[in-house]
């Protein structure tokens, strides 16, 4: 059900590493639990979060929820599709990567769930 390539936070983000980098977004499971997203609240490139730091927020017609970042790394790219687009998160939550991260700590993704794990968490 959760793709098995990816890692997940507790906070329901997930993480597709490559090589260095990851791209981050929210699983299907946030984004069922918001509703009809409405505005993605994106960080400005070059800036650089620790592991579990807030880096942005998503709204939908229910809430808004605060993104943590699930690895520490600095921003190297946003998804500015999400500005005009931002319901796409519903349509394709592991598709619609929200931020891209280039990893500073790899020892982080150990502290990460598996596909596997993260279901347990959500059932």
């Amino acid at each position: 059900m959760y793709p098995p390539e990816l890692k997940y936070t507790k906070n329901h983000e997930w993480i597709r590493i490559s090589g260095t980098q990851g791209q981050v977004g929210i699983t299907d499971y946030a984004q069922q639990q918001l509703g009809d997203v409405v505005f993605v609240d994106l960080p400005e490139i070059g800036i650089h979060f620790t592991q579990g730091e807030q880096f942005g927020s998503i709204e939908s017609v229910k809430a808004v929820s605060d993104l943590y970042c699930p690895v520490s790394g600095k921003v190297v790219e946003v998804n500015s599709a999400l500005i005009d687009h931002p319901d796409t998160v519903n349509a394709d939550p592991y598709g619609a990567w929200i931020i891209i991260v280039t990893l500073s700590n790899t020892d982080e993704l150990l502290t990460l769930l598996e596909a596997d794990g993260y279901g347990e968490l959500i059932t």
